[in-house]
């Protein structure tokens, strides 16, 4: 049995998804995009991107219950490779020891021409 999980402190779905859906102990994060929810803006440099994409993780596993430590899977989509030094300065800031397993790749394009998306996988 699936329970659909959502926060207003994060965007809502652009599409026919869920923000996060979870079964049993595992919740599933829908690809978070940077934009902030009370102003639906989106920073224009990487790291206050990653920083917002987090956040919208944060609020939306927080519906659940679970902060950031529960994270066992995060997958990073970037527009360019380049952009990973600098994502993952961030992202080093928010995720602690032990951390996620993680996959991090470039993808042609990102909704709104975004420059960072980021899901996971959490366990209660």
């Amino acid at each position: 049995m699936k329970k659909e999980l959502n926060s207003p402190k994060a965007p809502g779905a652009i599409g026919p998804y869920s923000q996060a859906v979870m079964s049993g102990n595992l919740i599933f994060v829908s690809g978070q995009l940077p934009i902030n929810a009370s102003t639906g803006e989106m920073p224009s440099d990487i790291k206050a991107q990653t920083a917002q994409s987090i956040e919208n993780i944060q609020a939306i596993l927080a519906e659940a219950g679970a902060t950031l430590d529960n994270v066992l899977k995060t997958t990073v989509y970037l527009a360019d490779m380049s952009l990973f030094g600098a994502m993952n300065e961030v992202y080093a800031e928010y995720f602690k020891a032990v951390y996620p397993a993680r996959a991090a790749f470039a993808v042609k394009e990102l909704p709104k021409q975004a420059l960072v998306e980021i899901e996971v996988v959490a366990a209660l």
